[in-house]
């Protein structure tokens, strides 16, 4: 009896694995909502220099005439780039003359303006309060805004390394891979457990170490490597697979939280645009488990991160005055990363033999949090030019995406579990592509 048929007899698909699903989805669904919520509680809101004659009554009572809020606007904030009131500077002293009808641009100059040298007002109509209101992070100190999000994302990760142990406690190890590192007692608990959850006791007594070493008897012929790290970089067969799942991992974790993070940069409205990335996140993470069972592994995820990273390479081509499309565009590419998300979680699953499996997937979570810390970062690249960030996002997964091509499919075939299986998959490949010996048949007249 072949280790898969014993699975099959504990339960494939039960109330455990329902359990596990559970287990693993609410804190997920948790951890991606405080992520999304950046949108909300560091959105920037429109604001302007404070002013006396704005902001200060006794400023306003000493004001000659009745002058209403427009024109004390007018002589104390000077237009800025989109001809609305300067977001960081203020005149030096009212600019009078600028109530003038006939009164142009040239009536006043840079050196007649200076910073906000007594802080910011901000319109609270849409968001009462946010970081970037609360701390000032605006104008010099925007920067700041980006950084506290690398902060945050920083703080994921090490928590991620920190306190990942502490799932032994409520999730069960794969019995697979106890087998084979040599926990038979382990393994056999973990099988018992899952016949029982699963309502499978009439196999449970059937479970004993003998029926296990018979079932593993192939697997644990094969010599084990140790699950280490650098096993993944130093076994042939597995750097190549390993060097581009790892950049797959990073691509989504980069352009994703880079662009997801910053839905203000888009010149929309956020909570519409909050709605859609949702809407389209589902169906597309759907299409794309559709896609790898009909298409197959590499080119569902070659496909996914090239067409995002060309939807977001788009936006660098048109207008800012085309909100709608920038926004569609954006949308679309968010959409095609959720699905290259589904896929490389299936595909590097795929990829490793189980005495791997999990170090592999662990060092691609590694790589998609380490590319989310760097994504904000980016956006400081706009003071040199506001499409030069988007270039970068877009560029990172179409790039990625070409490198997939070099990874080998892997749907319909068996999950390796040891390294000599993926090792005799890569000679199965190369003896198939490689063209036997030409004979020459010759004909003598």
């Amino acid at each position: 009896m072949a280790f898969s048929e014993l699975l099959d007899q504990v339960g494939g698909l039960g109330r455990f694995q329902v359990l596990q699903m559970v287990a693993l989805v609410v804190p997920i669904v948790w951890l991606t909502t405080q992520s999304m919520l950046e949108n909300f509680s560091a959105a920037v809101p429109s604001h302007r220099c404070w002013v006396p004659l704005l902001d200060n009554s006794t400023a306003q009572a000493s004001v000659p005439g009745a002058l209403g809020p427009k024109d004390l606007l007018t002589v104390s904030i000077p237009p800025g780039p989109n001809h609305e009131p300067h977001q960081c500077r203020r005149f030096r002293q009212p600019q009078w003359q600028l109530l003038d009808p006939n009164a142009t641009a040239t009536n006043w100059s840079e050196a007649a303006t200076e910073p906000c040298m007594d802080g910011w007002v901000y319109d609270r109509s849409t968001f009462t309060s946010t970081i970037v209101a609360k701390w000032d992070l605006v104008c010099d100190s925007h920067a700041l805004k980006p950084m506290a999000q690398s902060i945050y994302l920083s703080g994921i990760l090490v928590g991620a390394a920190v306190c990942g142990h502490i799932s032994d406690r409520w999730l069960a190890e794969s019995a697979r891979w106890l087998l084979i590192t040599g926990r038979l007692e382990r393994g056999l608990r973990e099988l018992r457990r899952v016949a029982v959850i699963n309502r499978k006791r009439v196999v449970e007594g059937t479970l004993t170490t003998e029926a296990l070493l018979s079932a593993m008897q192939e697997e644990l012929s094969v010599g084990q490597a140790p699950a280490r790290l650098g096993a993944l970089f130093c076994t042939p067969g597995l750097p190549l697979r390993t060097g581009i799942s790892t950049l797959c991992w990073f691509a989504f974790g980069f352009t994703f939280y880079g662009l997801a993070l910053d839905l203000q940069a888009l010149d929309s409205n956020i909570f519409l645009l909050q709605v859609l990335i949702g809407v389209v996140d589902i169906p597309a993470k759907i299409g794309s488990l559709l896609l790898l069972s009909r298409l197959g592994r590499r080119p569902t995820q070659v496909g996914s991160l090239v067409l995002s990273g060309l939807c977001i390479l788009a936006n660098t081509l048109v207008p800012y005055e085309m909100g709608a499309l920038r926004s569609a565009l954006a949308v679309l590419g968010l959409g095609g990363l959720g699905a290259a998300f589904t896929c490389v979680s299936i595909y590097t699953g795929e990829l490793f033999p189980t005495v791997l499996r999990m170090t592999a997937v662990g060092l691609g979570q590694m790589a998609a949090r380490g590319g989310a810390i760097l994504g904000p970062l980016v956006r400081l690249l706009a003071v040199h030019g506001r499409w030069l960030p988007l270039l970068v996002y877009g560029g990172v997964p179409v790039l990625s995406g070409l490198a997939a091509l070099l990874l080998p499919e892997t749907q319909s075939l068996p999950l390796p579990d040891t390294i000599q299986d993926v090792q005799n998959q890569a000679v199965k490949k190369a003896t198939r592509s490689t063209p036997g010996p030409t004979v020459l048949k010759s004909t003598h007249f």
